[in-house]
């Protein structure tokens, strides 16, 4: 029988098996290759539409690619942010970042708090090394220059070890830490906070409630009874913009408010001046133009009037919509672009050569048939499906003008401008907030702090023996250990 036959091997256990497991999960190449993992994960949310936020393009999605579709929605793709296998990333980040940082981090408080390392009996071997005769005060000077230096200090017979630069170490874990401190942000958002967009035109009155908004999304344990009671009428929007390069200069948002206490106040909204209800805050987030239109039947009776918003597609403010009118009989619908300031180019048709209203031009096509707003699928605002429908009309009006078609007429009656408003309450943002400070001052903190230590020794017969040793092989070891010779020398 060979030796290796009586060896017998020990079962590992259940609890040595989740010790060494621990062990694994909390190693910092874990952390590092599940953050990774996490930036790779993020990718597709970018590049692919997410249910929450636009379901309409998700719709748009699987009408296109249905095969294609149907499997990444089984792997979570257009819930990327909300599916279990994103959340067992992050879980497990933050499970290995606190796992591995914490106890380092004790470890640390530990060795700062300990003594330096006793001065090693060859110091010939270190760098920076230097041996002189000496007067005998030698480490009265040196004790009085560390002291200054603030090193911290540990005598001995005849010698002192010195140590100085925690510093690198404690940006080090700081940063780490500060990471932690954003995941716990992160989370906490997700789970209690909310975000909701709302277009409201000029003249109109936003009410924080659900069926307000155009988007709403909630964290994973709050609703709509979290939220703050307000309402917000918008009475003026006024853009500035450069007239040499149509660049945007201000935006400002002329509001009503009403809050939960029914205080009224006139309160303006900037691009970086949001107003705060409780923990809810209101952002100007984007604007356009609203034509205002009057549709009639054949026999002159109103079967749609309104204002319709029209999204911008570029920074002129050319923008496109619909106007559905499902009253009509046939039902109706406008495939519509409106143009702030209209101009026909040569080769590039009609544009809009400056995003405020100097001249105003609606141009649409009309068409007849289903709209398709009793099938139950979500469709956009903005445009119509006219697969099914036939086209009867093709024009296009100036502000106060009105077009006849066979049977009915359109008035584009004037214009307002809308804006986009963000609510937003984010309960964690401002742990991510601290924690990307922290994290950027830990970072600094590491890249240039410097750990290095120091001994003398002196024998009795008066010789001086001084070498120094940089934990991460700084080529300033030198200078400071030359000017810690001048000063032990007693040179100025």
């Amino acid at each position: 029988m060979s030796i290796q036959d009586q060896i017998e091997i020990p079962e590992i256990g259940a609890r040595g098996l989740a010790r060494f497991a621990w062990r694994q999960l909390t190693s910092m190449r874990t952390a590092l290759i599940l953050l990774m993992m996490l930036g790779i994960a993020a990718i597709p949310g970018s590049l692919l539409p997410q249910r929450n936020q636009n379901p309409v393009a998700v719709r748009d999605y699987f009408i296109a690619n249905p095969t294609l579709a149907s499997w990444i929605d089984r792997f979570g793709g257009f819930d990327l942010f909300a599916s279990s296998w994103f959340s067992a990333i992050y879980i497990l980040l933050f499970i290995s970042l606190i796992g591995c940082v914490l106890p380092r981090s004790v470890e640390h408080f530990k060795a700062m708090r300990a003594q330096p390392p006793v001065t090693p009996k060859n110091l010939t071997k270190l760098e920076s090394f230097h041996s002189f005769s000496g007067d005998g005060d030698e480490l009265e000077r040196a004790k009085k220059w560390f002291r200054k230096k603030r090193f911290r200090i540990r005598e001995q017979d005849g010698s002192i070890s010195a140590e100085k630069g925690y510093l690198r170490e404690s940006g080090n874990l700081l940063f780490h830490l500060s990471l932690i401190l954003i995941l716990i942000g992160v989370s906490v958002g997700s789970l209690f906070g909310m975000r909701g967009d709302a277009i409201i035109t000029t003249g109109e009155r936003f009410i924080n409630l659900p069926t307000s908004y155009d988007s709403l999304s909630f964290g994973k344990l709050t609703n709509e009874s979290s939220l703050n009671t307000f309402s917000i009428r918008l009475s003026k929007f006024e853009a500035k913009y450069d007239p040499a390069t149509n660049t945007p200069l201000d935006f400002a948002a002329y509001v009503q408010t009403i809050d939960a206490d029914g205080v009224e106040k006139d309160q303006i909204i900037k691009v970086n001046s949001p107003l705060t209800f409780g923990n809810s805050r209101v952002y100007l987030q984007a604007n356009g133009f609203s034509p205002f239109v009057t549709v009639r039947d054949e026999f002159a009776n109103v079967v749609f009037q309104g204002a319709v918003p029209f999204l911008p597609q570029d920074g002129n403010l050319r923008s496109i919509g619909s106007i559905k009118v499902p009253e009509a009989d046939p039902q109706l619908g406008f495939v519509s672009s409106f143009y702030p300031t209209f101009e026909r180019v040569s080769g590039s048709g009609a544009v809009s050569i400056y995003p405020e209203l100097l001249n105003p031009r609606l141009l649409f096509s009309l068409w007849e048939g289903d709209l398709g707003l009793d099938t139950g699928i979500p469709q956009s605002v903005y445009r119509i499906d006219t697969s099914t429908m036939k086209r009867i009309a093709l024009n296009s009006l100036k502000a106060g003008e009105t077009i006849n078609y066979p049977g009915g007429s359109i008035t584009f009656e004037q214009v307002e401008p809308w804006v986009n408003l963000q609510v937003v309450s984010d309960p964690g943002k401002s742990y991510s907030l601290f924690g990307g400070i922290l994290a950027l001052l830990g970072l600094l903190a590491s890249l240039f702090g410097r750990r290095r230590r120091i001994w003398i020794r002196q024998d009795l017969d008066g010789n001086v023996e001084i070498s120094g040793l940089a934990k991460n092989t700084s080529s300033l070891l030198d200078e400071e250990v030359k000017e810690f010779v001048k000063a032990v020398k007693g040179e100025k």
